[in-house]
């Protein structure tokens, strides 16, 4: 399809558009009934590096849902795992590095990686789902610092000693691997855009777990390193807890900022400026009882105005978030387009 007359490309274009386009993260995934029957047959791994399955698990929801656009079943970690991380996905527990990067020379034992040659299931992936689908897809990875946060610790973590302390102690060696995956990240995300995905989006989820004067050393520069690698296609930004930091986003080089559910819209749009922005619902507002969950939709439309403006979640579905209201808020976002038309 021409992706260049969609809501979503309009949208990332600065443009007013009669309704905002919606996506939302993590749309496909372990909600949805018919994920959870092939997550009985496929471990997660070959799930992401199996394209006919990756592009199955990516249009499962635009069957269900009237969505504006998709994003293609992927993780962030597989560049680590291509890297030389001994990357585990364990029922209950998540993802698990059992090599952790804990030196300097850990990191400069780090592999180079050519996305066409090491993640080419993703590649793939994403043009056959675009063959197939009505909407534009989107590629993503994730960025620096957040992968950084997940090679240290082995892992998810509540406060990040590990890599806190391998950045306090060793600054330089910690640019260095920030660099590194920089360089990979952003050769991902051009990649993905040649095998034809609309637009990409970087996750920069833990990086609200810094100071700001960290922030602007440490994770901003990496982030605007790998978005350098895009110039032919919309960007996206999104880190979690970022109100500190809003004053400096523009900086990072994306097309458009993701914003979290903490922040209120509105305010965050005045201190960014005249730049596209994604967001905000809490993802368990999707669980509130209908007229709750419209009110809560409505508020954020009218605070978001109609330029540049994409309906998000501010992070992704969690596994008990509920059919009906995923229905319920595409419902609404399209109401809202058909009354606020003259």
């Amino acid at each position: 399809m021409n992706t260049q007359h969609s809501l979503l490309i309009r949208a990332l274009n600065n443009e007013h558009t009669s309704r905002p386009p919606v996506w939302m993260m993590r749309q496909a995934g372990r909600y949805l009934p018919e994920y959870m029957e092939l997550r009985k047959k496929y471990e997660f791994l070959d799930r992401c590096y199996t394209p006919e399955i990756a592009t199955e698990i990516t249009l499962q929801p635009l069957r269900r849902f009237d969505f504006d656009a998709g994003i293609i079943f992927s993780d962030i970690l597989l560049p680590l795992h291509k890297m030389g991380a001994d990357l585990h996905f364990r029922p209950g527990i998540g993802p698990q590095i059992d090599n952790p990067v804990r030196s300097p020379s850990d990191i400069a034992a780090l592999k180079e990686i050519d996305p066409h040659r090491d993640l080419g299931p993703v590649l793939e992936a994403i043009s056959l789902t675009v063959s197939k689908s009505d909407v534009p897809i989107l590629g993503f990875a994730g960025a620096p610092f957040t992968l950084a946060c997940y090679l240290i610790e082995g892992g998810g973590s509540r406060d990040w000693i590990e890599t806190k302390r391998l950045m306090f102690r060793h600054p330089e060696s910690f640019k260095e691997l920030l660099n590194k995956l920089a360089d990979a990240v952003g050769k991902h995300l051009n990649a993905q855009i040649e095998a034809g995905a609309a637009a990409v989006q970087l996750f920069d989820t833990w990086a609200g777990a810094l100071g700001s004067d960290d922030f602007l050393e440490f994770a901003l520069p990496a982030a605007k390193r790998a978005l350098s690698y895009v110039t032919q296609a919309p960007t996206l930004y999104f880190t979690r807890d970022s109100g500190p930091f809003l004053p400096y986003l523009n900086s990072v080089g994306s097309t458009a900022i993701a914003l979290d559910w903490r922040l209120d819209i509105e305010r965050a749009r005045a201190t960014i400026g005249d730049k596209p922005v994604q967001g905000n619902l809490d993802p368990i507002a999707l669980q509130a009882p209908e007229e709750l969950l419209r009110a809560k939709v409505r508020n954020i439309l009218q605070k978001a105005g109609s330029k540049g403006y994409i309906f998000n979640l501010g992070h992704g579905c969690v596994p008990s978030t509920p059919i009906e209201g995923v229905a319920t808020v595409i419902d609404e976002i399209r109401s809202w387009g058909a009354r606020t038309q003259p």
